[in-house]
Order: structure tokens, then C-alpha cells, then sequence
């Protein structure tokens, strides 16, 4: 071996030990596979637990044991502003003001109550412009709301179509599509990271494109949020939703975020009101005309589930603790070497699907197998999925023929990103 080998065990361990974030893995439980920790490249699905998440869990469950009810208004982490406890945090990550963000609710619900307020269609303006083989659920949210103000997704859902090689979208594309439908577009909804392919996004330019042409602008976060710096403020967009679950690391199922711009903190669009909403002065004034809290505070409905929102309080602990700046730049150095060890000693077994420009992915590799085994495409990809799960390598499956490989720089190491190659070459070895 040489120093220069980069698939030498001395040379992956060289680069965690030289590597200042390295120490955080040490703050999550790590599941284990065959009494060894797994090589767990999930975390854009579902990040692992946080070991301070228990404790804040444990810490509401002991205040209502003793307080109950008073636990609203007495003693430490008070439940009544118990949201505000993540506010600073969660606009620290996706680059926000304090009143711009709030944790509520769950990421959909939250599109859909933006969308109340942001897909105002007339007729000259029905159109939503969102990107062909979007999230389900987000196509199935907005196809919903053009139905549902009498218009026809057929011609009122406009599903731009990937123009680059492995699916992926030029920005020359957008921008001509919204030069293109522009006169008729109310509302641009747009991924921050495109989930099956990996690819980022400049949401600036699009969010300026979009205003150009007359269009409001918003962003599912969901991929970005925890895993790129985010400028969610400086991009001038109307609003975003994302989940805390994937690289955010708060649970699952955990409570969602939404970011509301500044310029629509005290606007008098329409919204879906609720008393959690309400101006905090008054709220229990109990009255019966809404005045909304203004910031995306406005936008609540209901209390927030304070269990939920305890994990969320750990998981920006660390956040807080690394910076984003300094996470983007390991989860660089990690999508990088998993890169080289693919370029280098498997490119005639995995094809990578997401963009090799670091500004245009985050930590995700999107891999398609084409071949092994005798096998192609899906079904050599099911085959090498399944084979890396009982290692204890563990990424996800994407429907045709996607495996997500996401290194995610709280808990991954370099170690890790190796134990993967080696893992492909005894499969691509047994045939």
C-alpha cells in the first residue's frame, strides 16, 4: 500500500482522526448489526437518535408528572412558549430570522397550509410549476389544491421534465420553463435537494426568476434542511416547509418546520387560522376575531405537541454545537471520497445519478447498478441493496432502480464510506 491508496484502512482512518467534527458520532446511538456498528447511510430517511434526545423527552414526561397542568406556565422549559425553545436554533440552520421560522405540524400539512396563503389562482394565473418525479406526496398536495380552486391539473400543473443525463435539471431549463409559462403561473414549488437524484438547487436564482415573472415562490426543504447551509432569508422566497427527521435527527414522524419571508409577517393574505396563532397578548382573551401573531407564528393552529417538539431541542444542541459551516464542509469531504472510491475502483458496477459539482448535490450519492452477477439495472440494483443490508451497510431503495448512499457528517466517517466500497466488490466478487 501507499500512502496515496485511498481504499487503505490506514488512510480512511487517518482522515476521521484528522477531521475536527469527527468526535460527534460519539453523540448518537449507532444501531448495531451482528454486534457491530452499522455502516448507517440513511439519514436522508431517517437520522439517528441523538443520546440528548432521551433526555429531553424524559424531562417534559417528569415536569407533567409533578406539575400537570401548571406545567404550561411554571418552572423550567415552560410548555406555553415551549416552541420558541427551538426558534434561534432552527433559523440558525436554514438561514432565517428568528420570526421567519416555526416548528409545527408535519411537513405536508404545512405545504398545504402555505398554499392557502401563496396558490391565490385566477384565471389568467392557475398554474403551479413544480419538477417531474417530485415527492409523491408533494405532487399529491399540489395537484390537490388546483383541483380544489377549480382548475385542471392537466394544463394547471405544469411538471417540468429533467433535460440532464441521469435526471437531474439544468438551471437553463427552469429558467426558460418559467420564461415560458411565466404570463400564467401563480405559484413555483420547488425541492431545495431533489430526493431520488440528490441534486441542490439555486434557490435564489429561482426564487428571482419566479418574482421576474410574477409568480410567488416557495421550497420543500425536506433533503436540505440540516444538510446544506441554507439561505432561506437572502433567497427571497415566500415560503418553505421542510421535515426534522432526515439530517435534522429529531425522530420520527418529528414535528415539521415552515419558514414564512419577513415581507409577509404581518400580510392580510388569506390563511387557515387557529388559536395558536393568535397574537400571544390576547390569545386567552379568548375573543372572537383572529388577530395573527405576526411571523410565521401566525400560521399555527393548534398547541404544539411538546413530546414532539423535546427531541428537536437535543438534535439543535448539536447543530448549534458544530455550525453549518463547518458541517458542509465534512459532509463535502465525505461525499467526495465516496466519489473517488466509486470513480476509482467500481465504475464498472455503479453509475452516479446526482451531480459531481459539489454546489449542486449535498451529502447523497444517487447510484444505479449496470451490472453484476449476470443481472442489470433493477434487478442488479435489488440484488447489491439487499446483499449491503445483511452486511450491516445499510442505504435506501428508490423505485426504478435508485440506491441512496447519504454520509451524513453528524455521525458518518470516512470508515464508513469505505466499508461501503469494500462491501460492493465482495458482491460484485461473488458472481
Amino acid at each position: 500500500m501507499t500512502e496515496t491508496d485511498i481504499s487503505d484502512d490506514t488512510h480512511a482512518r487517518a482522515l476521521d482522526a484528522a477531521d475536527p467534527l469527527c468526535g460527534l458520532r460519539d453523540e448518537f446511538l449507532i444501531p448495531l448489526h451482528d454486534g457491530r456498528e452499522q455502516a448507517y447511510f440513511c439519514g436522508n430517511s431517517l437520522g439517528l437518535q441523538p443520546k440528548t434526545a432521551r433526555a429531553h423527552v424524559e424531562e417534559v414526561l417528569d415536569k407533567w408528572a409533578v406539575e400537570a397542568v401548571e406545567g404550561h406556565f411554571t418552572g423550567q422549559a415552560q410548555w406555553m412558549p415551549y416552541h420558541e425553545l427551538v426558534r434561534d436554533g432552527l433559523a440558525r440552520v436554514v438561514g432565517a430570522q428568528s420570526s421567519e421560522v416555526v416548528a409545527m405540524n408535519s411537513l405536508t400539512a404545512n405545504l398545504h397550509l402555505m398554499m392557502v396563503s401563496f396558490y391565490r389562482p385566477t384565471r389568467e394565473r392557475p398554474a403551479i410549476l413544480m419538477e417531474a418525479g417530485a415527492f409523491p406526496s408533494d405532487r399529491y398536495a399540489l395537484e390537490s389544491q388546483v383541483r380544489f380552486h377549480g382548475f385542471d391539473p392537466a394544463t394547471d400543473l405544469i411538471e417540468l421534465q429533467p433535460d440532464e443525463p441521469d435526471g437531474t435539471f439544468s438551471m437553463a431549463a427552469i429558467e426558460r420553463a418559467i420564461a415560458e409559462h411565466g404570463p400564467r403561473l401563480a405559484l413555483i414549488v420547488w425541492p431545495g435537494v431533489q430526493y431520488r437524484s440528490g441534486q441542490a438547487f439555486n434557490l435564489r436564482e429561482i426564487a428571482r426568476l419566479g418574482h421576474a415573472a410574477g409568480a410567488l415562490v416557495g421550497f420543500d426543504c425536506a433533503h436540505a434542511a440540516g444538510n446544506l447551509p441554507l439561505q432561506l432569508h437572502d433567497s427571497g422566497a415566500d415560503f418553505a416547509v421542510w421535515c426534522h427527521y432526515k439530517y435534522m435527527n429529531a425522530g420520527p414522524g418529528a414535528v415539521a418546520g415552515c419558514f414564512v419571508h419577513e415581507r409577509h409577517a404581518r400580510t392580510d393574505r388569506p390563511r387557515f387560522a387557529g388559536w395558536w396563532g393568535h397574537e400571544q397578548a390576547s390569545r386567552f382573551r379568548m375573543g372572537t376575531d383572529f388577530v395573527p401573531t405576526p411571523g410565521a407564528d401566525g400560521w399555527q393552529l393548534s398547541n404544539p405537541p411538546i413530546l414532539g417538539l423535546a427531541p428537536l431541542r437535543g438534535a439543535l444542541e448539536l447543530f448549534e454545537r458544530a455550525g453549518m459551516a463547518a458541517l458542509r464542509a465534512r459532509s463535502e469531504r465525505l461525499t467526495a471520497y465516496l466519489e473517488a472510491l466509486i470513480r476509482e475502483r467500481l465504475s464498472g458496477t455503479l453509475q452516479i445519478a446526482t451531480p459531481r459539482e459539489p454546489e449542486r448535490r449535498g451529502a447523497q450519492l444517487s447510484l444505479r447498478v449496470v451490472e453484476g452477477r449476470g443481472l442489470r439495472g433493477r434487478e442488479a440494483g435489488r440484488s447489491l441493496f439487499e446483499f449491503l443490508a445483511a452486511q450491516g451497510v445499510l442505504g435506501d431503495w428508490r423505485e426504478p432502480d435508485v440506491i441512496r448512499i447519504s454520509p451524513a457528517p453528524m455521525y458518518n466517517t470516512h470508515a464508513d464510506v469505505l466499508r461501503f466500497a469494500r462491501a460492493v466488490e465482495a458482491w460484485r466478487g461473488n458472481e
